[in-house]
C-alpha cells in the first residue's frame, strides 16, 4: 500500500463544547495518511494520476472554515467521510489534535482509520 502524507497541517476552526469555545476559533493540528497507488503518477510524472496533497489540504481548510463542531471526534469522522468520497480514497488514517485543550498536555485528540486498503494499493 502506498500512502500520500500530510503532516502537522494547522487549521483554525470553531470547536468545543463550552460556551466560550463557541465564540472563538481554535487551532487543530492534523496528520493524514491516504491510501493510493503512486505507480501510475510516478511512471508518467503526472500529478493528475495521484492524490494532490495541495488540493486536499485546501479542501480540509475549507471544511474547517465552513463547519463548527463541539467534538474533535465529530470533526474527524465527517472529514474522513468527505475525503474518502471526494478524493476516492479507499483507506485513510487521520490524527486530529487540539493543542492547549488540557493545560498539562501538549495536545489531546483522536486517531481514526476508515476504509480498507485495496489490493495492489
Amino acid at each position: 500500500m502506498d500512502c500520500v502524507l500530510i503532516e502537522s497541517l494547522e487549521l483554525e476552526t470553531v470547536i468545543g463544547v463550552y460556551d466560550w469555545e463557541r465564540t472563538i476559533r481554535q487551532r487543530l493540528v492534523l496528520d493524514l495518511e491516504l491510501a493510493t497507488d503512486i505507480r501510475p503518477a510516478a511512471a508518467d510524472d503526472d500529478l493528475t494520476k495521484t492524490l494532490d496533497y495541495a488540493a486536499i489540504s485546501q479542501r480540509i481548510q475549507h471544511f474547517a472554515d465552513e463547519h463548527d463542531f463541539a467534538l474533535v471526534e465529530t470533526f474527524a469522522e465527517r472529514l474522513a467521510e468527505l475525503l474518502m468520497t471526494e478524493f476516492s480514497v479507499p483507506w485513510l488514517r487521520l490524527t486530529l489534535r487540539k493543542p492547549g485543550a488540557v493545560p498539562a498536555a501538549a495536545a489531546v485528540g483522536v486517531r481514526i482509520e476508515r476504509g480498507t486498503p485495496s489490493e495492489g494499493t
